[in-house]
């Protein structure tokens, strides 16, 4: 019986988990709807690797946002581009003076083919009040935030 090679396999290293997400990207900017088979196996493949070997699920979703940014090369002014906001909105987001919007959470899960869920999750932002304190501990806002 002769074996075939698979086109995709389980991800087993950084290296070859890179390859995928830039294959799923090409494949994407192609947008050939009979390609829809492939983009749905690397998604499922690129998910299984990224659930199995991330820590990011503990990460806050500014942390996220800056490992994300760090690890495609991109700068706050590229954000200001891909999500369509000023460059001091990003600034404050990044700085933890403003919160994410709904908006802002959904481009930012397309752009970087995660799920919304990774940005939309309680932080701390930092209250002008206690800008000036180091300790993140009691800079915190000043009101109750509520969370659903």
């Amino acid at each position: 019986m002769e074996q075939t090679s698979l086109k995709y396999t389980l991800i087993k290293s950084r290296d070859q988990y890179d390859k995928y997400c830039d294959q799923l990207e090409n494949i994407v900017m192609q947008g050939d709807d009979n390609l829809q088979d492939e983009i749905d196996l690397l998604t499922l493949l690129i998910e299984k690797y990224d659930d199995e070997h991330s820590t990011l699920k503990e990460s806050d979703p500014i942390t996220l946002l800056k490992l994300l940014m760090q690890d495609h090369r991109l700068k706050a002014q590229d954000m200001t581009a891909i999500l369509g906001i000023s460059k001091g909105y990003i600034s404050d987001i990044l700085n933890y003076k403003k919160g994410l919007s709904k908006d802002v959470i959904r481009k930012l899960a397309d752009h970087f083919k995660v799920r919304q869920e990774a940005f939309n999750r309680p932080y701390k932002l930092v209250s002008p009040v206690n800008a000036h304190l180091r300790n993140a501990s009691v800079m915190n806002t000043t009101k109750q935030l509520n969370y659903a």
